[in-house]
């Protein structure tokens, strides 16, 4: 089994988070299984932070094309499944109304998770402009009503990253935050982008006392691998009717992605990203 995962991030641009995902990837997935870890192309952003650029409603759309193409291209490559690496699931609706193999969203899987382990579920994150569409896309998955606190953490971006070396400040500071969580009433956390989700799973952090804390880059991982089986074992995948679900004519889409400036049918030579199978892992094209 092969799974494209896709980051908000210029992955090659932060070794540290990269590498995390890495070590992580491959202890989570099965020995069957490949995981290719893509980031945004170099350009998208000017530092390594993504920052303001994810941020702002239209600024986030405009990022849509390069996971919506990273679905196609997977799907041409022979892909059996993606993962989409960021809790605003960006582009999820919109790539699996367009492939046929399983598109699965941090934010969407994390949730449903969630929802299984407790009834009320907190958000731990550093981007607080975020809690609007977090709060909007629960609703859309059906879990609007059990979605409560959202609580950002001091500790930012660069920080978590310093955090892979110099961890306890980190821990400290997510603590802090999803102790505060807790006493609003959540009963299991959700950690707010893929950073700290890794950084917790580094450190071996699961629990703050007796409240769940979702490892969401595993239960993405793992909801492909269930949702590939399905598929083979049982013949079972996704809904094609309604608005929100239908694939539209390969014929319009083409025509009109080269309408817009966009490539017809993306080339599964541009496909570059790091392969993680079971404990190794390196480079691929």
């Amino acid at each position: 089994m092969k799974i494209w995962h896709q980051s908000l991030t210029s992955i090659e641009r932060v070794p540290q988070y990269r590498d995390a995902i890495m070590n992580h990837v491959s202890r989570i997935s099965r020995p069957d299984v490949e995981v290719v870890l893509h980031g945004m192309t170099e350009e998208t952003y000017p530092t390594h932070y993504p920052g303001i650029y994810i941020t702002h409603a239209y600024l986030q759309n405009l990022h849509r094309e390069q996971f919506i193409r990273a679905a196609l291209i997977a799907e041409k490559a022979g892909y059996d499944a993606m993962f989409i690496g960021t809790i605003p699931d960006v582009g999820l609706l919109e790539a699996r109304t367009l492939v046929d193999i399983p598109v699965v969203g941090y934010g969407q899987g994390s949730f449903h998770i969630a929802s299984m382990l407790g009834d009320c579920i907190g958000v731990v994150n550093f981007l607080a402009p975020l809690a609007e569409e977090l709060r909007q896309n629960a609703v859309r998955y059906g879990l609007g009503g059990k979605l409560g606190p959202i609580v950002q953490t001091e500790a930012g971006f660069d920080q978590i990253l310093a955090g892979f070396n110099d961890p306890e400040p980190v821990i400290v500071s997510f603590k802090k935050a999803a102790e505060k969580a807790i006493s609003q009433g959540a009963d299991v956390i959700v950690p707010g982008e893929g950073p700290m989700n890794v950084f917790l799973a580094t450190h071996g952090i699961s629990r703050i006392g007796d409240v769940p804390i979702v490892d969401s880059f595993g239960a993405g991982i793992k909801m492909c691998e269930s949702l590939v089986d399905l598929r083979k074992n049982s013949g079972v995948y996704m809904t094609r009717r309604g608005y929100f679900n239908a694939k539209p004519p390969a014929e319009a889409v083409e025509r009109l992605r080269e309408l817009y400036g966009l490539e017809p049918s993306p080339d599964i030579n541009s496909d570059r990203g790091l392969l993680v199978r079971g404990s190794d892992s390196s480079s691929v094209t």
